[in-house]
């Protein structure tokens, strides 16, 4: 598991949700799985639920879903749609394996984390709507295995609770997603701010799971220190799944991958030296230049000394001391550079050289 290597080395993260991406077909979460070792994730993520495991089969209007992507649409009926048939997991994890991908699950019940278990996943999610499931995370905290939780919705009261019964079972290995659970989420309800103010309060590593379209919150969250990103994947968009409109295709996910790694060698580390890069670069200061011909004994002024490019004469600080009584120690053609040995400087004018007619 690359999870907490990453975090002790500064890498973020990266995963790929592939959520009902699959459209209730093996050979497309296959293919899902392959396309995301080629984009780059470090990670494929499935749920681990059935329709009676996550609600009830109750057509009332208490579980039918009255705005956003799923209007309309009753509870078990969009799970019956969107879940990923368990006798698929073990073989979804052992082509990732092969791939050399993480594979890790959202459980959503108690039988959910037993059967995870039974298929020996090494770290666990959990979802925003579960981070109140207080005997859910106590299960998933028991096995001593890591765990990713997203705080969508929830208050500071709310996370600290979730995080004290993960303590609660003597498991450490915590890690928070910022996460605005609205699907697709719009920009200005992002809030990326948050992210150092959780790291802050509550001393844990922090992430984004981003329902976002596009990468540049993800990105931009890279920057304010995410350690992890979490982002729902598809094949196509053009294909209708249940998770499809707010999804990444394989070459944005690519991208996404790309631009994280360049703002990680961005971030780099705090340093006044210069780059390497750089060195070359120095020459092109500015530094103190005769910028007439000037005869041996003859006193600088601002007419036949400038500071200019490039960087190989004096340091400009010693200007205002060769205005102020300084004279040329020889003849200095105009575009040389000064130096101590062609120039002498004193603190005071009017001190005369004989050598200067």
């Amino acid at each position: 598991m690359k999870l907490l290597n990453y975090l002790a080395i500064g890498k973020t993260y990266i995963i790929a949700e592939m959520s009902g991406n699959h459209g209730g077909s093996l050979e497309n979460a296959m293919e899902i799985v392959r396309a995301a070792k080629v984009a780059g994730a470090d990670c494929i993520k499935i749920q681990t639920y059935t329709a009676d495991t996550i609600t009830i089969d109750c057509h009332s209007d208490l579980f039918l879903v009255k705005t956003g992507l799923w209007e309309k649409q009753y509870l078990y009926d969009l799970y019956q749609k969107a879940y990923t048939p368990w006798e698929w997991q073990g073989e979804i994890k052992k082509e990732a394996e092969r791939l050399g991908l993480d594979f890790l699950s959202t459980p959503f019940d108690f039988t959910a984390v037993d059967f995870l278990e039974d298929l020996s996943i090494e770290f666990y999610k959990i979802a925003s709507f579960e981070l109140v499931d207080i005997p859910l995370i106590k299960k998933v905290a028991s096995t001593g295995k890591p765990i990713i939780m997203s705080c969508g919705m929830a208050s500071p009261e709310e996370i600290q609770e979730s995080i004290d019964t993960v303590y609660s079972q003597n498991n450490k290995n915590l890690v928070l997603l910022k996460c605005c659970s609205s699907y697709p989420a719009d920009y200005p309800s992002m809030n990326l701010s948050t992210i150092p103010d959780m790291k802050q309060k509550f001393q844990l590593p922090v992430g984004l799971s981003d329902h976002s379209m596009g990468s540049l919150a993800s990105v931009a969250a890279v920057g304010m220190g995410a350690s992890v990103i979490e982002k729902h994947f598809c094949i196509s968009r053009a294909e209708k799944t249940v998770d499809s409109e707010f999804s990444m295709e394989k070459e944005e996910f690519s991208n996404l991958v790309r631009d994280i790694r360049n703002v990680e060698a961005a971030i780099g580390i705090p340093s006044y030296a210069p780059t390497e890069s750089e060195q070359q670069s120095y020459q092109h200061r500015r530094s103190l230049f005769a910028v007439k011909d000037i005869k041996k004994g003859e006193p600088f002024t601002p007419v036949n000394i400038r500071s200019i490019r490039p960087g190989c004469g004096l340091h400009t600080r010693h200007y205002e001391m060769l205005i102020d009584g300084g004279y040329a120690t020889m003849d200095i053609p105009f575009g040389t550079p000064l130096s101590m040995e062609n120039s002498q400087q004193y603190p005071t004018k009017g001190i005369p050289n004989e050598s200067y007619n």
